[in-house]
């Protein structure tokens, strides 16, 4: 512990923010007017005393005096090195300051107590209480070794063996007040430390702390220069990659820059519009930021090409020779006179827009939304290649049959692996242009499961209130879709969900006749397979009869798909046969000739068959027509009675029918049961037996209830024992009261009647307008009765009757597969 002894009186010399520990010799500046008037005085002073001069050397921080301070002695006064004149003032020891008093010069004076600061005997019998000498020696050998680091990292090798000398503790711990990482407030609490074994102990502290911090300063430093040096290696390679495939391009002739980085350039360079532009600009910030190494670079780079290679500007001007688009139709495709007019009209109406001044109003353009729905063969998806032909634009097919994942349509997010904008941006990249003709072929084949729903997502690309601000999941910018026309294809009306149809205009292709198959066949068919069967025209020719044939006995269709399958195999046969030797070229195939190339034919109308092997043969078998996924077809309804004796009773179905098709039979039957005596019929017969109702085809399922006249004749045919009338179908909802009511698809069905050689269909009274949309060939041949009773039906379906006649079980028919 540190003891005081007698008081002295002397001059302050005050340190701003600086402190002089004992033992420290200084330079202090005399052009201070406080230093040089403590100095006078000290010297003044001196003239009558023994011995230097002497001065309190007091820090003063923020204005305010330390309560402790130095003795010092002035060594020498001079001039500093830089010429001004200076003290040489050495640190003794500390003193208490005391009260102020008075003294030579304008100095200010103090009383100060010299503070003893030895260190006194650690024995027990002294009673002092301080540590054992060999805590204290660990205490000085601890500093000295870390002041030792310290200068060592600073390459001050000459005082490192200056403090190695020294013992005293005091003396020790006051030497690190050289120390320049000391703050202020550091060295004042080192000085107010009387205690010398605390004041070691501080500093011992004090040092630890900062070489500890500067550990952690030199370990962020070396970790930041490694960065900085990997930097500029990789700079340096990408520099000299960058020269190696510049000497490359030169060699091998190619123009500098094709393979260019400088995205920033190039979008610039590009002619986009103003929101994609500020999207991409942002996004070429982020990857000037990003590393070459960062996935995030990758992405940015995939996404910005995608966005360049959009055609954001590029669009075709639309062909406005109307009259020319409509000869383009007619020349590639037969028949299909809605499409063609509808296409007209359209073309029609661009063109007085865009003579106006109306090319875009309220920011949309004049796109199309059409919706093809017929069965399969018929034309759709080439009917897409042959607009965009007419209107002279680009033409693209996106397929989407099977597709399940919403993403398919809007893209994927940038954060996915592989992630790619959606079919309907890649069709417009792929067009290169901004309205192109877009056929989505197949949309009624479009599934949902836990991916989501893609026909909920088509719903914003096929509404034209809403397209030309399309967003692309990938994309996230904006695409104008409004000018794109879009073609829809589909076979089942039903399977496209009723938000999606209602976005759409919806034009029906029903089939062709058979006129149409001829000339089709003709124009179109058999040159193109003339060609993949390696023959001219001059070699091989089939005449319109046989096509006629072929289209009528050999297929029952509602396209064309099997009638070209048909024409290929016939000429593969004469080519075939003109390679053996077995036929010689030129060769004119006739309807003769068919027989003996491709065999009999499979469809041969019912009333060219012998009359007892007719279906209609026997009673209870009536024809009816029905509509299904490949068009319309005949159906044939069969109906017998149990035997008494069996004792069946109620009514059967067979046939794979739905729900809608039993509650007709069941209401044909309730029919014949209430007004059968009305007609004459037997209906004890329907309480004594079981009736029984089949059709044919029983893997096909069936439903809808279009069938209800068709079932009504079957069963009143068996009661009576009277024939349906082989050359008659007919179609009609039946009621409980006998109204026949309207149905669907009755252009179809007329087309498969007269396919199938029927000369007399009966309608429901209410379908009469659809008889506008049946081709008039086919009306001409055909004798269209239509009703509003099943009376009427049973009058013009049922044979007059015969005597003796007696009601049969009719043999099972195989029918064609409908779905109603």
């Amino acid at each position: 512990m540190a003891t005081e002894s007698t008081p002295l009186a002397l001059p302050v010399l005050p340190l701003d923010d600086e402190v002089v520990l004992p033992g420290m010799v200084v330079p202090l500046d005399l052009s201070d007017s406080e230093v040089r008037a403590a100095v006078e005085a000290a010297q003044a002073a001196a003239g009558t005393a023994p011995g230097k001069p002497k001065v309190l050397l007091v820090p003063r921080v923020d204005g305010t005096y330390a309560g402790t301070g130095v003795l010092g002695t002035v060594e020498q006064v001079g001039r500093l090195a830089d010429g001004d004149p200076g003290a040489l003032i050495r640190g003794r020891g500390r003193v208490r300051i005391g009260a102020g008093t008075t003294g030579p010069g304008a100095a200010l004076w103090v009383e100060g107590t010299r503070i003893d600061e030895s260190v006194p005997d650690p024995s027990p019998a002294s009673g002092r209480g301080y540590p054992k000498p060999g805590h204290v020696s660990e205490l000085v050998k601890e500093y000295k070794a870390l002041a030792t680091a310290w200068l060592r990292k600073r390459g001050a090798w000459q005082v490192v063996d200056r403090v190695q000398a020294i013992d005293d503790v005091s003396a020790l711990a006051d030497n690190s007040g050289y120390s320049p990482f000391l703050t202020t407030e550091q060295k004042v609490a080192l000085l107010e430390t009387t205690d010398p074994v605390a004041r070691l102990k501080l500093a011992v502290q004090q040092l630890r702390d900062h070489l500890a911090e500067q550990d952690v300063a030199e370990t962020i430093a070396k970790d930041v220069q490694e960065g900085v040096d990997k930097q500029q290696r990789e700079f340096l390679l990408r520099r000299q990659l960058e020269a190696v495939r510049k000497e490359l391009r030169e060699l091998n002739g190619e123009q500098e820059g094709e393979e260019s980085d400088d995205y920033r350039a190039r979008v610039e360079a590009a002619d986009l519009p103003e929101h994609v532009r500020a999207a991409a600009l942002k996004e070429v910030d982020k990857l000037e930021r990003s590393s070459d190494q960062s996935p995030e670079g990758s992405w940015i780079r995939t996404w910005l090409d995608t966005v360049l290679e959009m055609p954001w500007s590029e669009r075709t001007e639309d062909a406005y020779d109307i009259r020319g688009a409509r000869a383009v139709l007619d020349a590639e495709h037969s028949g299909l006179d809605d499409v063609k007019e509808r296409i007209t009209e359209y073309l029609a109406v661009r063109k007085r827009r865009g003579d106006r001044g109306l090319g875009v109003v309220g920011g949309r353009r004049g796109g199309a939304v059409l919706a093809l729905v017929g069965p399969p063969g018929v034309g759709k998806t080439s009917l897409g290649e042959s607009v965009a032909h007419a209107m002279g634009r680009k033409f693209v097919r996106v397929a989407l049959g099977g597709v399940r994942d919403e993403a398919e349509i809007r893209g994927h997010r940038r954060t996915y692996v592989g992630a790619l904008p959606g079919r309907i941006v890649r069709a417009v990249k792929e067009a290169g242009s901004m309205n192109p003709v877009v056929l989505l072929d197949e949309i009624d084949k479009v599934g949902s499961d836990f991916r989501g729903d893609p026909a909920a997502a088509l719903l914003e690309v096929l509404d034209p209130a809403q397209n030309h601000t399309f967003r692309d999941h990938y994309l996230e910018v904006e695409l104008d879709l409004s000018d794109v026309v879009f073609l829809a294809t589909a076979n089942v009306l039903e399977a496209i969900p009723e938000a999606l149809l209602d976005r759409m205009e919806l034009v029906r292709l029903d089939g062709y006749t058979e006129d149409e198959k001829v000339v089709i066949a003709r124009d179109h068919l058999l040159p193109r397979q003339l060609e993949r069967a390696g023959l001219d025209g001059d070699e091989v020719t089939i005449d319109e009869g046989a096509l006629r044939r072929l289209a009528g006995e050999y297929t029952r269709e509602a396209g064309v798909r099997t009638l070209e399958r048909s024409i290929a195999r016939l000429l593969r046969k004469v080519a075939a046969r003109h390679e053996l030797g077995e036929r010689e070229l030129p060769f004119t195939v006739t309807e003769g000739d068919l027989p003996d190339l491709i065999g009999r034919p499979h469809h041969v109308p019912e009333s060219a068959q012998d009359p007892a092997e007719r279906r209609t043969a026997v009673p209870g078998v009536a024809t009816g027509l029905a509509v299904t996924g490949a068009g319309g077809d005949v159906l044939y309804v069969e109906a017998s009675l149990a035997d008494p004796e069996t004792g069946a009773s109620g009514l059967t179905l067979t046939g794979q029918l739905g729900d809608v098709m039993k509650e007709s039979a069941q209401i044909a039957l309730s029919f014949l049961r209430s007004h059968g005596a009305e007609l004459e019929l037997p209906v004890g017969d329907l309480k004594d037996r079981g009736a029984h109702i089949h059709f044919p085809a029983g893997a096909v399922p069936k439903d809808g209830p279009s069938a209800g006249v068709t079932m009504t004749t079957a069963l009143a045919s068996l009661l009576s024992g009277r024939l349906v009338r082989t050359d008659v179908a007919m179609t009609g909802e039946v009621s409980l009261t006998g109204r026949v009511l309207p149905i669907g698809g009755v252009k179809q069905k007329l087309l498969a009647a007269h396919r199938a050689g029927i000369t007399t269909v009966i309608i429901p009274r209410r379908n009469e307008p659809d008889l506008d949309d049946v081709p008039a060939e086919v009306l001409d041949k055909l004798d269209v009765h239509a009703v509003t009773d099943v009376r009427q039906v049973l009058e013009l379906a049922l044979s007059p009757a015969v005597s003796g006649a007696a009601p049969e079980v009719p043999v099972a028919a195989v029918g064609a597969p409908p779905r109603l």
